[in-house]
Parts: structure tokens; C-alpha cells; sequence
């Protein structure tokens, strides 16, 4: 397996079944054990995402989303340059997971520099490859978001993922493995075990002597 070194940029793709990227995005390593790969993004980092998310983002309508869908079932879609905003992400991945654990951090106070840990976001998506240049995998749509405590949680972009399911990208076989998916990542969190038992994590910070990661 290839591994990858602390600091180094590697490239996150999501790769749709045709072979065709979807998006990538451009992070730095924090750690990769072999057992757990993990990698941290700061914004100003560079990203390429669908056209239509982009113009979903800028015009705050939701239902351009839907559009790209559509366009990715199609098999017709662009991708436009962008840049990652606003919170630092820390991004938790085991080998052959259906999920990634996500944490995002905004500022604590604008004086001092500080951060908090605003929210844990579980992806749900394909069991990473890893390539040259990083790591390929492909969001499944669903999401988790839990409170920074553990104490509450709620499903996101359910709307997005039965779209998805009617739209034959994500197929049963992926459907059957989500919701396997589902159960774990719950019962991590019950559990309070892989990332959510690190309390390091709350005190992780990005390391100011990297730049923000860019595309190759």
C-alpha cells in the first residue's frame, strides 16, 4: 500500500463509476498509520468542483443541486476552479469504510487566533483508493452532522441521497453498504470510539508552517 509522508499535499478525488472526476481537492497529511489515513484542509486550499454546485453556492438555491445530478446521471458535467472557505477541516479514513469522520474548526476569538471544533460531519461514501497523487473515493450523498459534545446529531441531504438512489448512481449493492454504514457510524459515536475517543482532536490545529495545499 502506498503511504504517505506528514505535510506532504495529496489529492482527493470523488470519481464517478464511468471514471470521470467528480471533484478533487487538495489537502496536507496529518498522519497515516496504515490503519487510519489522515489529512487536514485550511481555506484558501485549492478545489475543483461540478459547475452547477458552484452556481448552487453562489446563488444560494438549493435546487441547482438536484440539476447536478441530473447532469452527473447524464454523464455531462464541468468542473470549475475554486478555493476550500471559511473552516479548517480534519478528515478521519480507514481502510475499506464506507464513511470518512470529518471535524470542522472555525475561530474561537478573532483576537487571539483561536479555534473551536464547530461541528462532526460523517461522509458517507466508496472505500478509498489510493493513487499517485492521493486518494480516490465518490460521496454517497447522505451525510451525518453531530454536535462538537457528541450529545445530538441529525441526517443531511437525505432529499439528495433518494434523488440519487431514483437516478441509478447510487445502486443497491452501494445503498445495502450505507446503510451497514449508518449503524457503525452511530455506534461509534455511542461508543465514543476512533476519532470521537481522541480528545486530541479537539485541540488539533493547523500547522502554521504549511501553506495551503494547491491542485498539481
Amino acid at each position: 500500500m502506498r503511504s504517505f509522508e506528514t505535510g506532504q499535499t495529496v489529492v482527493r478525488r470523488d470519481v464517478h463509476s464511468s471514471g470521470r472526476v467528480w471533484s478533487e481537492q487538495a489537502l496536507r497529511v496529518v498522519a497515516d498509520t496504515g490503519a487510519v489515513l489522515v489529512t487536514a484542509c485550511a481555506p484558501g486550499a485549492e478545489a475543483r468542483w461540478p459547475a452547477l454546485y458552484a452556481k448552487a453556492r453562489a446563488d444560494g438555491d438549493r435546487s441547482v443541486r438536484a440539476k447536478a445530478f441530473e447532469a452527473m446521471a447524464a454523464g455531462e458535467w464541468a468542473l470549475a476552479d475554486s478555493r476550500w472557505q471559511e473552516t479548517e477541516l480534519l478528515l478521519w479514513k480507514q481502510p475499506g469504510m464506507w464513511f470518512s469522520v470529518n471535524a470542522f474548526f472555525v475561530p474561537a476569538d478573532p483576537v487571539d487566533g483561536g479555534r473551536r471544533l464547530r461541528n462532526w460531519y460523517v461522509n458517507f461514501e466508496r472505500p478509498t483508493v489510493r493513487t499517485a497523487i492521493g486518494f480516490d473515493t465518490f460521496d454517497l450523498a447522505v451525510d451525518l452532522v453531530v454536535d462538537p459534545d457528541l450529545s445530538r446529531w441529525h441526517w443531511k441531504d437525505e432529499d439528495e441521497y433518494a434523488h440519487a438512489r431514483r437516478l441509478g448512481i447510487v445502486t443497491d449493492s452501494e445503498h445495502r453498504a450505507v446503510d451497514d454504514a449508518r449503524a457503525r457510524a452511530l455506534a461509534m459515536i455511542g461508543e465514543r470510539s476512533g476519532p470521537f475517543a481522541d480528545a486530541a482532536w479537539r485541540s488539533w490545529r493547523w500547522d502554521s508552517a504549511w501553506s495551503t495545499p494547491g491542485l498539481p
